[in-house]
């Protein structure tokens, strides 16, 4: 029995590729100042505005149990800290410490090479054009497309 006839490429398995091994590569770089990438996205993120834990995991794209571990992880490096908020008694944002600052600005010059290192072998016309498409098929935060389905935990 022969395989349907494929119509157009395998763009999802292009993307998860092309994902894994920017996501390696990025993880790799981030470990040689003891950063992963989930702790850069978090710090990068408490510095733009003061942010909840909550805002930051959706901001971050992390369910709750990652971003707590995350958290505890940057508040043991001593780059970020657990405060309460000014405006809601019951939140605690994630304040980043001077130390987290320094390390968050050196992720990103981190972060920057390895994205840029990824672009090199795009003239700079296509890479614009890459980028534009890639933004224009990830869609906008306000249409992020259907969504898993979640499966009640067992009991």
């Amino acid at each position: 029995m022969a395989a349907p006839t494929r119509t157009e490429r395998d763009i999802t398995g292009l993307l998860n590729m092309a994902g894994h091994v920017l996501s390696n590569r990025l993880g790799a770089a981030l470990a040689d100042i003891d950063l992963t990438p989930r702790m850069q996205c978090v710090l990068i993120h408490a510095m733009e505005e003061e942010r909840t834990q909550i805002q930051l995991a959706a901001l971050a794209d992390l369910d709750k149990t990652t971003m707590v571990s995350t958290v505890d992880e940057l508040e043991k490096l001593g780059l970020a800290e657990r405060r309460p908020s000014a405006t809601d008694r019951r939140a605690r944002i994630i304040a980043v410490t001077p130390k987290g600052r320094s390390a968050a600005e050196e992720g990103q010059r981190i972060v920057d090479q390895v994205h840029s290192a990824a672009l090199d072998a795009l003239t700079p016309a296509d890479r614009a054009a890459f980028l534009a498409a890639l933004g224009l098929l990830a869609g906008t935060p306000k249409d992020p497309g259907p969504q898993p389905i979640r499966r009640p935990r067992g009991r």
